[in-house]
């Protein structure tokens, strides 16, 4: 989450007017995240997470990602409401932008988090899977192995700012990573973005998701290596370390719900690779294209070479787990 898109109070209760949603009573900006502007919104009825669509989601996919969460919240799965219009619609313009509201999720996130904190996340990322296998929407990864080249072309003359070999070390990932990419492991809808931030607690007991703008079908063993990555590292860029105790509460949670093949376990190694790849040139595009006028809290794209130079340390699924 953060603000591209600044907005006023009479831009604001103009929109509000689209629903029946109770007046406004304060809002404000929330910096957190790169992709799309979100506000907190408090009316006279409830709260409300305000999103306005920027960068990188399309508004061809925003019906996927509204049924999407509504399917969620028909499952009891915990995680935002999208809230419907006046004309019985999810998405609203403001600032000639497409717009949605959601409902506010209670909890926080955790910077911390704890091997039970890992458990139980594991388990509800396995539920996710299991309900979502049930829809019949799809959305392509638009982040997936076929584009991460494309975007490396974008940034690999200006990269070596950040770090030195930093456009030979992708280049070189690229090329082993392509090669060893699994075909036809089981997928389905993924969220595709578990970090920290996405994740709420209250009174230290998972209290739901949020952030679906990059959900898309692909593998589920993927999702499982973004987790492994996001959430199983300690520390900051120098000192980063990947934290097994965390690593095995994770997979024993989402294990228990749903059983990973011995065929995901075969490419472990490579979606973990993958996945920190992926973040990597998202983390470095991000760094290298930082809007003027943003409000946002930038993330350290170095963080993400580290965890790519342990996963090319590693030979199989064991040494994530033992």
């Amino acid at each position: 989450m953060a603000v591209y898109t600044k907005i006023n109070k009479k831009d604001l209760n103009s929109f509000v007017k689209k629903y029946n949603i109770g007046k406004v009573l304060r809002f404000k900006g929330i910096k957190e995240g790169i992709e799309n502007t979100n506000y907190f919104i408090q009316t006279s009825d409830s709260k409300f997470i305000l999103t306005i669509y920027e960068k990188r989601v399309q508004k061809k996919d925003l019906p996927f990602f509204m049924k999407l969460m509504e399917n969620l919240n028909k499952n009891n799965f915990k995680c935002p409401k999208p809230i419907k219009n006046l004309n019985n619609k999810y998405i609203s313009l403001i600032k000639k932008k497409p717009a949605a509201l959601v409902s506010f999720l209670d909890g926080t996130s955790k910077n911390n988090l704890s091997a039970e904190n890992c458990y139980q996340i594991g388990v509800q990322v396995a539920k996710f899977h299991l309900i979502t296998k049930k829809l019949s929407i799809k959305r392509n990864n638009s982040l997936s192995l076929d584009s991460w080249e494309k975007l490396f072309k974008k940034i690999e003359k200006r990269c070596s700012k950040i770090e030195i070999n930093l456009p030979f070390k992708i280049k070189e990932s690229l090329v082993e990573i392509k090669k060893n990419w699994p075909r036809n492991l089981p997928k389905g809808i993924i969220h595709a973005d578990l970090f920290p931030d996405n994740i709420f607690f209250k009174n230290n007991e998972f209290s739901g998701i949020i952030d679906f703008y990059f959900s898309c079908n692909d593998y589920y063993a993927f999702e499982i290596a973004v987790c492994l990555n996001a959430l199983c590292f300690d520390g900051l860029s120098q000192n980063l370390s990947f934290n097994v105790t965390k690593a095995k509460k994770f997979l024993k949670g989402y294990s228990s719900v749903r059983k990973i093949s011995n065929r995901e376990k075969k490419y472990f190694k490579v979606l973990c690779q993958g996945a920190a790849l992926r973040f990597l040139l998202t983390r470095v595009f991000d760094y290298l294209n930082l809007s003027k006028g943003a409000i946002l809290s930038i993330k350290d794209p170095i963080e993400y070479l580290k965890r790519l130079d342990f996963h090319n340390s590693t030979k199989n699924y064991d040494d994530y787990c033992i």
